[in-house]
C-alpha cells in the first residue's frame, strides 16, 4: 500500500532494498496518503468483492452484476476520500455498459491487470484438474471489463496457479500450469497487440532461475543448487527489464518471477514485490495469492495475518471456506 505507484529509487531510499513489513502511507503517497500500516488496496477489496459474487453464483459470475458492484465499491472508496479507484480498463468498460453498449464489446480494449489482480477467488473455487472450466469461469468474471486475449490470458494464469496450489502444487508446478492456462486462454476475447503472457512468464522466471519452465511439467527444480539471488538484484531486474507497470504483460510475469526467485519464502516474495516500484500492490497481491495457495497459512507470519484482518475488518476465513465449498461442488 505505501509503495504503490512510486519509483523504485524512492522506495529504496525510504525503506531499503526490501521493505521490512507493514508501513503507514506518507502524506505524499499519490493514491493512499495517510492510510494506516496494514491497510489493503483496491486489489484486495475487489478480490473480496468478486469472491462474494463467486459464492453467490456457485462459481460462474454474471458480468453485469460484477460491474454494478464495482461501481458501488468505487462510490464507497470515493466517499472515504481514497484515490485508489477503478483502473482504466474497468472504468472505461463500465462507462460503456452504463451507456447501453453490448457486454461482449465493453471489454474489447481492456488490457491492463485489473482482471488478474482480482481473479484469485475463481482459482480458489475451481479445481485445477478441470482447466477448461477454470478458463470458462475466468472469462465470465473478466470479459465485461477485460475481454482481450492479453488480459484473459493473464487472469487465467493467476487463477490456474492459485488453484494448482490448493491442489498441492509447488510454486514451480503451479507456474507450469499457469503457463498452460495462459496459452489456452490467449485466443479468447478480442485480439490486441501485445507480448504473449505465457512466453513472458516463462522468460521472466528464467531470468532469476537460469532455466525455463515447461508447461505441464511434473516437477521443476528452480533452485538448481545455486544460491538464491540477492533481493535487490531481483527487484532491479523486475523494474528495469520485466517491467512493473499495470500492463498485464509486465506485472503478471513480474509476480511469477518474484515467486521463482524465492519459491520457499512467501513473506520475502511479497515484501520484495512491494519494493520493486510501479504497480507494487498488484504484483505483491498476485504473488501472495499464489504463494499462499501453495504454502498455506504458515507461509506468512501470524502477526502479519492478524494485522491485515484487524485493520481492514476482513472476515477472510469465512469467505475462504465458502469458496472451498463451491470448489467441492
Amino acid at each position: 500500500m505505501p509503495t504503490q505507484s512510486l519509483p523504485r529509487a524512492l522506495i529504496v531510499a525510504r525503506y531499503g532494498e526490501v521493505i521490512g513489513g507493514f508501513e503507514p502511507a506518507p502524506e505524499d503517497q499519490p493514491l493512499a496518503a495517510g492510510m494506516v500500516a496494514g491497510a489493503v488496496t483496491d486489489d484486495t477489496e475487489q478480490a473480496v468483492l468478486l469472491g462474494r459474487l463467486v459464492v453467490e453464483s456457485g462459481g460462474k459470475v454474471d458480468g453485469r452484476e460484477l460491474a454494478q458492484r464495482l461501481l458501488v465499491w468505487e462510490d464507497g472508496m470515493r466517499a472515504r476520500g481514497s484515490l485508489d479507484l477503478l483502473g482504466p480498463s474497468t472504468k472505461r468498460a463500465i462507462d460503456e455498459l452504463l451507456q447501453g453498449k453490448d457486454i461482449d464489446e465493453t471489454g474489447r480494449y481492456g488490457t491492463t491487470n485489473g482482471a488478474a489482480m482480482r481473479i484469485t477467488p475463481v482459482g480458489i473455487a475451481t479445481p485445477s484438474t478441470d482447466l477448461d472450466l477454470l478458463i470458462e469461469r475466468v472469462i465470465a468474471a473478466s470479459a465485461a471489463t477485460h475481454n482481450t486475449g492479453l488480459a484473459l490470458s493473464a487472469a487465467a494464469a493467476v487463477a490456474a496457479a492459485v488453484s494448482a496450489g490448493i491442489d498441492g502444487a509447488t510454486i514451480p508446478e503451479a507456474t507450469s500450469l499457469a503457463i498452460e492456462a495462459a496459452t489456452k486462454a490467449s485466443t479468447s476475447g478480442h485480439w490486441v497487440a501485445g507480448a504473449d503472457i505465457a512466453t513472458r512468464i516463462n522468460w521472466a522466471t528464467s531470468l532469476v532461475t537460469g532455466s525455463r519452465i515447461e508447461p505441464a511439467a511434473s516437477k521443476i527444480d528452480t533452485a538448481s543448487g545455486n544460491t538464491p539471488p540477492r533481493p535487490g538484484a531481483v527487484s532491479a531486474l523486475l523494474y528495469d527489464l520485466v517491467g512493473t507497470s499495470l500492463a498485464s504483460q509486465e506485472s503478471v510475469p513480474a509476480a511469477f518471477a518474484v515467486l521463482a526467485a524465492y519459491p520457499d519464502d512467501p513473506w520475502l516474495a511479497v515484501r520484495l514485490a512491494a519494493s520493486a516500484g510501479g504497480d507494487t500492490d498488484t504484483i505483491a497481491a498476485i504473488a501472495g495469492a499464489i504463494a499462499g495457495a501453495c504454502h498455506g497459512l504458515d507461509g506468512f507470519p501470524a502477526g502479519a495475518r492478524t494485522t491485515v484482518a484487524e485493520v481492514n475488518n476482513l472476515d477472510l476465513d469465512t469467505l475462504a471456506s465458502q469458496l472451498l465449498k463451491v470448489r467441492e461442488g
